[in-house]
């Protein structure tokens, strides 16, 4: 093993020690009280089975026969989540033909960045994750299952499953994919229409045609985002089947892949030899693995936040300073939209899933001995499936890349490091992705511009205010303030400032996510300006610095001008309203800050594990 990426995982492993034993304790309990189907009162069992067929009943009765969960984010608006309305009855027939029974235990919310952006209900999004954890354990609380079927693709619907499966970390459970859309527009495209929109160039109807054309069908879309970085890192924390993760939905490939993880749940329960739980799964080498398969691809900067609270929900404990040493072991090997011209698909076809794992593995970056849904070692990961004469097999992934390009050979990468970089200083500590830049460092000095809100930036960009070099400030976007919406928005008139020959960048308590792009982008700021953070006492034309090289991030202010000055307030009453925010009133007021995963779901263990409780 590398020893950067050995030193780090002992450390997790060292600083996890009480909270991963009593995670450990926990699932073990789990696992002896339940399922007790044949347990349950007469009324409960009847309840549990009262829409079953005969069959089904009797095998339900008997406890010979494993119960297997579905919990569906199907919805028809959301182009990833389309296929999985006909997935329950492929995956009950499935299990049915190997002896066993299926019920769909519950669906779960899916709610869309694309759609949102910009908007309101964007407010409601990271906060979504935590609803989805809790909806989904709703549907599995009933103590009938004897593992879980996850279906789910995009932002956070995936992490949100993840913390759900793991606080039942006595089932085994599978995540099931759909895969992404074929290829449309060139994002290189995609991203001029935008920026010449922004310019006014082009009207609302050219821009609406190119979207079109960039999400044009039933599948995830194709940039390298949150979504499909959740596929990746779920495949390499082995809770996929091998080479599952990116193939095209609709087709005969993906219909025997998800029929076979239908009958590998079944072989790993608690009823047979090979029992194999979630949460003996996910361990400290796997959560490490994940964040190497993030950073060795560029993905998405969310899971800073997400990959925090699912180490958490495993009982580990895993901060920003893990993912800086990290990325600095781990070569840049992808080049994926943002981080190059490729999609998801150019990806797969350049040796995908299979060449990334072998390459790693190689090169001694991903931890072997770990367990899988498939077994123990990642040996069967660097196979990819293929339709042989009707069936299903895995056969030896390619060797080496087919287009250099999109997949460099791990021995002349594209970077030396992730491109992800933690910035510390007196503003606090906020998370850059470097990956997409044009140079692999950020090193800029310029006067700040201040805005309390992403709206209010629009009017200055049009007014020629920042035609300068300039540090754009947007602040009061924090987890706790507005639920940490994405600030999108920004990126076309940010690229096109930066076209035009002046030195840019961001600096946010709010997010970019999975499609930070050229622009450099200090974001997940934290302290946050609504808890208080410096953030909130940057003036307009204050100096600030960000320099990727050092890691620091500064606001060249004397300490003692900035304890002179007053925190910046806002009143968002309006902004906690409507479209469904005032709901939220409570979950917002208990979310950690951003290193801490952004999370509402651990407080209470937390005040215990502080001694606080």
């Amino acid at each position: 093993m590398n020893t950067i990426i050995q030193e780090v995982t002992d450390r997790i492993i060292d600083r996890s020690r009480v909270s991963r034993a009593a995670y450990l304790a926990k699932i073990e309990r789990a696992r002896k009280q339940g399922p007790l189907r044949g347990e349950l009162s007469c009324g409960n069992l009847a309840h549990g089975f009262a829409a079953c067929g005969k069959e089904d009943k009797a095998d339900l009765r008997s406890m010979v026969k494993a119960n297997i969960a579905i919990v569906s984010s199907y919805n028809d608006m959301l182009s990833a989540h389309q296929p999985y309305e006909d997935y329950p009855q492929k995956l009950k027939k499935a299990i049915s033909e190997v002896g066993s029974v299926a019920q769909f235990a519950g669906g779960v919310p899916a709610m869309c960045d694309g759609v949102t952006q910009g908007n309101p209900g964007m407010e409601l999004s990271l906060m979504s994750r935590d609803n989805i954890a809790m909806g989904a354990a709703i549907g599995l609380s009933h103590n009938m299952f004897d593992g879980a079927l996850m279906l789910g693709i995009c932002d956070k619907i995936v992490p949100g499953l993840l913390l759900a499966g793991l606080s039942f970390g006595h089932l085994p459970t599978i995540f099931v994919p759909a895969g992404p859309m074929p290829s449309g527009l060139p994002n290189k495209e995609k991203a001029r229409i935008r920026q010449q929109f922004a310019q006014g160039k082009v009207g609302r109807e050219e821009l609406l045609d190119a979207e079109s054309q960039s999400y044009h069908s039933a599948g995830t879309c194709t940039f390298y985002g949150t979504a499909n970085s959740n596929q990746l890192v779920v495949e390499v924390m082995g809770l996929h089947l091998p080479g599952s993760s990116f193939v095209n939905p609709g087709t005969e490939l993906r219909e025997e892949l998800t029929n076979a993880a239908a009958r590998q749940i079944t072989r790993i329960t608690d009823l047979g030899d090979n029992y194999m739980p979630i949460g003996h799964v996910v361990d400290a080498k796997t959560m490490v693995n994940g964040l190497i398969g993030l950073l060795a691809t560029g993905g998405s900067t969310n899971h800073t936040m997400h990959l925090v609270a699912v180490a958490r929900a495993a009982g580990f404990i895993v901060n920003w300073d893990d993912f800086a040493d990290l990325s600095s072991a781990t070569p840049l090997i992808t080049r994926i939209y943002p981080n190059g011209s490729a999609d998801i698909n150019h990806f797969t076809a350049a040796g995908g899933m299979s060449l990334l794992f072998k390459q790693l593995l190689d090169k001694g970056l991903l931890h072997n001995d770990v367990n899988t849904i498939c077994g123990f070692g990642l040996e069967r990961y660097t196979q990819e499936p293929r339709i042989i004469d009707g069936e299903l097999k895995w056969v030896e992934g390619v060797a080496e890349s087919f287009d250099k390009e999109v997949v460099a050979d791990i021995n002349k990468p594209f970077q030396p490091n992730g491109g992800l970089a933690v910035l510390s200083g007196n503003l606090g500590r906020a998370i850059m992705k470097t990956s997409a830049l044009s140079e692999p460092y950020c090193k800029m000095k310029a006067p700040a511009i201040v805005f309390e809100d992403q709206y209010s930036f629009d009017a200055a960009f049009e007014s020629g205010a920042l035609n300068k070099d300039c540090i754009v400030v947007v602040r009061f976007q924090g987890p706790a303030a507005l639920g940490m919406p994405e600030l999108h928005r920004l990126t076309p008139p940010l690229g096109v400032l930066q076209d035009e020959g002046f030195k840019v960048a961001l600096v946010t308590d709010g997010r970019m996510s999975g499609a930070s792009g050229r622009v450099p982008a200090a974001i997940h700021l934290t302290p946050e300006a609504f808890k208080g953070g410096t953030i909130g006492k940057i003036q307009n034309d204050d100096i600030v610095e960000i320099d990727t090289i050092t890691g620091e991030l500064t606001l060249h202010v004397s300490e003692a001008e900035l304890a002179n000055r007053t925190q910046a307030k806002i009143d968002l009453t309006l902004s906690h309203q409507g479209m469904g925010r005032e709901l939220f009133a409570g979950m917002r007021s208990t979310l950690t800050g951003a290193e801490q995963g952004a999370c509402s779901l651990f407080v209470e263990q937390d005040r215990l594990d502080s001694g606080t409780l």
